[in-house]
């Protein structure tokens, strides 16, 4: 299998280099003219095109702010009905002013600004404030935090597929962006999820996906929001190897991205939120769990992201909030001289402990957010790879059971692509 999938890396590498050799000589023929859909990596993206562009500057600004070092990106853009589950987890309704009251406790936190760079919120959140009449935009704004929104609309079942999916959303986007951008919003997200099973996610998923996601960042960009693109390949149950999720991985992200290009999305203008490689949750995974997940993952950016995209943030759906911190210190660690900067997106392993704390009680508002200022300040240091100290909340982690057994094989076609 693993020597099958070399010998397609290969092919697709000399396929690469066949293409570009093809296009640099029509190139030099008189008058030569180039279809999109035919312009291969690389040779699409113009000067000329991004001149047009009068947001350009600003978003590129925004998205080195937002992807610098030692920061990284709170998600806060549960829908309602999501942030009703988080509710009733600690026994409180899902009520306007419960779910507002929450969000001020995140966004009031004093000093979150030293470790986070920017907010995600829902639509609702938008346009609330604080007990005071601040909106939390200007609340943010304050700490030197930049806000952003999720505009997808969520998920419908795709037609002709095992239960995957397509993210909507399209139909009246540049409008929205318009309004956000006027609210205060600097960037967006938009959300795909891709599952791991018996022949997915398929090539109809993926290609969907691929495009409603470039659809989106081109026109976000044309609003002068900067995008996040998130082409989550979520973790899924199963005894699917963690080959077998970067495999996948790389599938998924190396069609996005030449997507993303065909639609002049411009990558210094963009930000990745992408899930690390992990395996299904019913493999056998172990003590290396950490340093196997950041090798497979580092391998995936590698070989998928172009240098140019300003910042690759990682999700944490699926892992415990302590581990969601040992696996990104191990991403600094296996690869310290990214072209990227590896940081996190971070909604559950930055909320969850701190929501149990507050337990919708004002007299715990205080002791909550010292929670949240350690669990932000830990990841800040995990993503400068210096975090030596106790999680604020141990345990919890999947990872936990023996050892996964290799074959010496497999061994040795991972190795064969190390970095």
């Amino acid at each position: 299998m693993w020597a099958m999938h070399r010998r397609r890396c290969l092919f697709r590498s000399l396929l690469c280099l066949l293409h570009r050799a093809n296009a640099l000589s029509a190139a030099s023929a008189p008058g030569a003219i180039f279809h999109l859909g035919h312009v291969p990596l690389g040779l699409v993206m113009t000067s000329e095109f991004e001149s047009e562009n009068v947001f350009v500057d600003e978003m590129l600004t925004t998205a080195k702010r937002i992807s610098r070092d030692g920061y990284g990106i709170l998600a806060t853009d549960e829908s309602i009905p999501t942030a009703g589950k988080r509710l009733a987890s600690i026994g409180v309704d899902n009520t306007y002013n419960n779910r507002r009251a929450f969000r001020e406790l995140l966004y009031t936190t004093e000093d979150l600004g030293r470790h986070i760079s920017g907010v995600i919120m829902f639509d609702e959140t938008l346009y609330q404030r604080s007990a005071g009449g601040v909106r939390f935009v200007n609340v943010l704004r304050d700490q030197g935090i930049l806000t952003g929104i999720k505009v997808d609309t969520g998920l419908q079942n795709l037609a002709g597929t095992n239960g995957e999916t397509a993210t909507q959303g399209l139909d009246g986007l540049g409008e929205r962006c318009k309004a956000y951008r006027a609210e205060g919003a600097s960037f967006a997200k938009w959300r795909a999820v891709l599952k791991i099973g018996s022949g997915m996610p398929s090539d109809r998923a993926i290609s969907e996906n691929a495009h409603a996601l470039a659809r989106y960042a081109s026109i976000c960009q044309e609003h002068g929001l900067v995008p996040i693109v998130e082409p989550e390949v979520t973790l899924s149950p199963g005894d699917y190897s963690i080959e077998r999720a970067a495999y996948e991985g790389e599938r998924v992200l190396s069609h996005v991205m030449r997507v993303l290009n065909q639609h002049d999305v411009i990558p210094e203008a963009m930000i990745l939120k992408v899930s690390m490689a992990l395996p299904g949750l019913d493999a056998v995974f172990g003590d290396s769990c950490k340093e196997e997940v950041a090798k497979y993952t580092v391998r995936t950016m590698k070989r998928c992201v172009p240098p140019a995209v300003a910042g690759i943030h990682f999700l944490s759906g699926g892992m415990g909030a302590e581990e969601a911190t040992q696996n990104l210190q191990a991403l600094q660690r296996e690869c310290p001289h990214a072209p990227w900067t590896l940081s996190f997106s971070f909604g559950r392993a930055l909320q969850d402990a701190v929501l149990k704390e507050w337990g919708g009680k004002e007299q715990n508002v205080q002791a909550a957010q010292q929670l949240l200022l350690q669990l932000a300040r830990v990841n800040s240091e995990a993503q400068r790879g210096v975090w030596d100290e106790e999680h604020p909340t141990p345990g919890g982690g999947r990872l936990s059971l023996p050892k996964l057994s290799y074959s010496s094989e497999r061994r040795r076609s991972a190795d064969l692509f190390n970095w």
